[in-house]
């Protein structure tokens, strides 16, 4: 008995095939890593947001301990350093032993007196740069003190 076998013509896939496989995986991938992407600058801002409203709160705990904002020239290292001739310091007031870089590898801003408010804390957004929009805009402390919603009302 004589044993055949019935192979087909086609028993795999032709380039053109395979490139329209290709293209399609690419343009899928490509619409994904879009979307991917705008959520990582999202989560950035977000991330930078709760960094600083916690580096707002240590401020505000900061000042209730010596009487005083950190000193400008000292900046947000009063929070895990105490400064000499600071009366009632009681830090350090974040868990870290360094004040956290942005979400960009960039150090955060601290003003005293600030333009917005008592102080300012904020990064520069993606960019490093003052304005910018979307990933690049500056991010600020959003939380006004109890100290200028006092002046405001008078």
């Amino acid at each position: 008995m004589k044993h055949t076998s019935h192979r087909s013509k086609r028993s795999g896939f032709t380039l053109i095939e395979l490139m329209v496989v290709l293209l399609i995986i690419g343009l899928l991938a490509g619409l994904v890593g879009v979307r991917v992407l705008d959520r990582l600058g999202e989560a950035k801002i977000t991330k930078a947001k709760a960094q600083i409203t916690m580096l707002h709160e240590a401020v505000k705990h900061y000042r209730l301990d010596t009487g005083q904002y950190p000193d400008p020239s000292i900046g947000l290292d009063a929070l895990v350093q105490e400064p000499a001739g600071v009366n009632g310091w009681h830090g350090p007031y974040i868990e870290s032993s360094e004040i956290p870089l942005d979400p960009w590898d960039n150090y955060y801003m601290y003003d005293y007196p600030g333009d917005r408010y008592d102080y300012d804390i904020y990064s520069y957004g993606a960019d490093g740069r003052e304005g910018g929009e979307e990933e690049n805009a500056d991010v600020y402390n959003t939380e006004r003190t109890q100290q200028a919603d006092q002046e405001e009302m008078y």
